[in-house]
């Protein structure tokens, strides 16, 4: 596939990373009002779907109505002919074939990016965060046990926790530094902020359709349930979860924040660049055999730290190195009964490559503490420190244009000390 050609000027540069190739839906609001919106991302511009819905473009009231809403669910619910059908309507009125008063009329809703808040997009009812990158799974292994070894289920089945939505943030939002509980060797457990606060970089598929309580989803319908997919970035606080996760798993460690990309990018704007999952290491069960794909997209973190100018890249990967896709992950989640909602998002878990350099967390890219990572800019860091701002990105490279997600990016702020007259930590 190559470059298709909008009248939005922006949008036909190889480096932009919304063409209209792409597309993908937010939820915005114009600078200086509250009103939220739902959007598609063009060029340099925003495209403001409520406002497109007070004119006669869609045909449909039904999706006119669902774009009135403050988040995507509404649309989400309509389910996939809806949602591709859209899709062509815009990219044919956004072409630059598309004839003058057309146009015309959607001049009307653009709204330059500069111009707006990113939100939210989504009200989310589930979120569950999965274990799914092989590389990353070895790699904390020898880490933390000293070995190469991978639980015994691993290779068997995605292995998942169900994080906290109400924690879920987008992009530009600040990450307090958390206090909880932690543990070194045989000493006394201490109350105190998190020592080795990390990040880890993933990718978050988004539920379009929901299934019923009771009721496992086909695996071959798995990938049509799929709406599309954002940049992840699971905040770890890895010595209160260190101390905690035994025996039920992540909790404080994990609850404190999680930040999404504010772009959902449509399963279809990927296509080009999809992937089979390799073969696995260990013959699967027949319902995870065999079904979904990983993409061929290009990873990067990059780091400010606390007191510099500019960011620096630390990680590059790529989506490509997951083991499970999320379509087994989605299979998985709700083959005894779990009951999946339009909204839902499953986190990958940590994409690691399989060189040093291509790390996706802190936690291996100083090996767990012990070689600290030297920056260009004379900065060290094991883990991160308070105001570091850290930036997750990603991009699909194809002919002539690119397919973006926007900034995943939070900054680090200090513990708090003190609630109510309660003095916390000294």
């Amino acid at each position: 596939m190559t470059l298709m050609r909008s009248w939005v000027d922006s949008a036909n540069s190889p480096d932009c990373p919304f063409p209209l190739n792409n597309l993908p839906f937010g939820v915005m609001s114009r600078q200086g009002e509250n009103a939220r919106h739902c959007a598609i991302a063009i060029g340099d511009c925003a495209l403001d779907l409520a406002h497109l819905g007070e004119t006669s473009f869609f045909a449909s009231q039904d999706v006119a109505s669902a774009f009135r809403e403050n988040t995507l669910n509404a649309f989400l619910e309509l389910g996939r002919p809806n949602w591709l059908a859209l899709r062509r309507q815009l990219q044919e009125a956004l072409s630059a074939d598309a004839p003058t008063s057309l146009q015309q009329s959607l001049r009307t809703c653009l709204v330059p990016l500069g111009e707006v808040v990113m939100h939210l997009p989504l009200h989310i009812t589930g979120y569950s965060d999965f274990f799914a990158g092989y590389h990353h799974a070895v790699n904390t292994g020898k880490i933390i046990r000293g070995a190469e070894s991978l639980p015994p289920n691993w290779l068997h089945m995605p292995i998942a926790y169900n994080g906290r939505t109400s924690t879920i943030v987008t992009s530009g939002t600040p990450v307090r530094r958390p206090l909880g509980q932690t543990r070194i060797g045989d000493d006394a457990p201490r109350f105190q902020p998190c020592q080795t606060l990390d990040f880890e970089l993933e990718m978050a598929a988004v539920v379009g359709k929901g299934s019923e309580l009771g009721e496992p989803i086909a695996p071959e319908d798995a990938e049509d349930m799929i709406f599309g997919y954002t940049l992840l970035n699971d905040w770890s606080a890895r010595d209160i979860q260190r101390w905690e996760y035994q025996p039920l798993g992540p909790f404080l460690g994990k609850a404190f924040a999680t930040t999404m990309s504010p772009w959902i990018v449509m399963k279809e704007a990927l296509e080009p660049f999809r992937r089979d999952v390799d073969p696995p290491k260990s013959p699967l069960l027949p319902y995870l055999a065999g079904y979904g794909s990983v993409y061929d997209i290009e990873l990067g973190v990059e780091l400010k730290p606390s007191g510099a100018e500019r960011y620096e890249t630390i990680s590059t990967s790529n989506h490509k190195y997951l083991y499970y896709s999320a379509a087994q992950a989605l299979v998985h989640h709700a083959i005894g009964g779990c009951t999946m909602n339009a909204g839902d998002i499953l986190g990958s878990g940590t994409i690691s490559g399989p060189v040093p350099e291509q790390y996706g967390s802190l936690l291996e890219l100083s090996w767990g503490g012990k070689n600290p990572l030297k920056l260009s800019s004379g900065h060290e860091r094991c883990y991160l420190e308070d105001g570091d701002s850290l930036m997750l990105v990603g991009n699909a490279r194809g002919d002539g244009f690119t397919i973006g997600f926007g900034p995943c990016e939070g900054t680090i702020m200090p513990a708090p000390k003190s609630v109510g007259r309660s003095v916390l930590w000294s």
